[in-house]
């Protein structure tokens, strides 16, 4: 087994938006524009009610999936295809966007602590104009592997020890694990050799590969070519998301929340937008 080095560290950066929304983002940035077919990662996390009151009003999508993962809090979401829901700690939505989707996400609290994480997962060429999909899981139904030496596995999306996740049928094959690691334990996974793969420390610190000095909260790792990611504790509690997929190898042009493969397409998306087509 190949444990996958480090290839790259990214520091997230503090940013902000919908309505206000304070985040920080280490994945869509001009340190780390993309890792095909991931486009975005955004963490917020804030028990200060400015940061987040404002929330993410109306707007629009196209040709790509939006996950949202909340740790803390509460946050409503309704969309223009009649889906509503209401995302509480542990909780997962998966939104496929496709030919286009309108939505909002909204805090349903005026206080406390609110924390989770957006990632923007992109579409293959071919499924861009897909019709949309939402997909909403309880905290309860996303399974939980503990290991003997106290390294504990939410399997949200992929598998682990025999255990599939809760989320499937995604066209990336993706792996997002939600994994704690106390000190001095160590978890190895499997990866497909050709999917792209990254790690982000959210709660203390970890070993990322072999031979690395840890690697504290609020950071990225990119991981390099291999068939095994390697988490292990340091000297506290570590919490990671492990997350890969397989790259679709096309090209990405952007403009805000469109994402398709030329300039053309993002001009069709606009104009479809603006003439009330989503």
């Amino acid at each position: 087994m190949q444990i996958r080095p480090v290839e790259k560290t990214v520091l997230a950066q503090a940013t902000s938006d919908g309505a206000g929304v304070s985040l920080n983002r280490s994945l869509g940035t001009a340190v780390l524009d993309a890792l095909d077919p991931f486009l975005l990662l955004d963490e917020f996390r804030s028990d200060d009610s400015a940061d987040y009151i404002g929330g993410f009003p109306d707007h629009p999508h196209r040709g790509i999936e939006t996950v949202t993962y909340m740790l803390a809090g509460a946050m409503g979401h309704g969309d223009n295809q009649g889906n509503t829901g209401k995302l509480r700690p542990g909780d997962v939505q998966w939104m496929t966007a496709g030919r286009g989707i309108i939505h909002s996400e909204m805090p349903e609290q005026e206080e406390g602590l609110m924390w989770g994480f957006q990632l923007w997962v992109n579409l293959a060429a071919k499924e861009k104009m897909r019709d949309p999909r939402y997909q909403e899981i309880k905290s309860a139904d996303i399974p939980t592997v503990v290991r003997d030496d106290g390294v504990s596995v939410r399997v949200i999306a992929g598998e682990v020890d025999g255990t599939v996740g809760a989320v499937m049928e995604i066209e990336v094959d993706p792996t997002y694990l939600d994994v704690a690691v106390p000190p001095g334990a160590e978890f190895v996974h499997p990866l497909p050799a050709g999917h792209n793969a990254f790690c982000y420390v959210f709660e203390g610190s970890a070993v990322i590969g072999e031979g690395n000095p840890p690697t504290s909260r609020g950071t990225l790792v990119v991981l390099g070519p291999g068939d095994a990611a390697r988490i292990a504790g340091g000297t506290e509690p570590a919490r990671v998301l492990l997350i890969a997929g397989r790259p679709h190898n096309e090209p990405i042009v952007k403009y805000g929340p469109f994402v398709m493969n030329t300039p053309e397409e993002i001009v069709q998306a606009i104009d479809d937008f603006q003439a009330g087509r989503f």
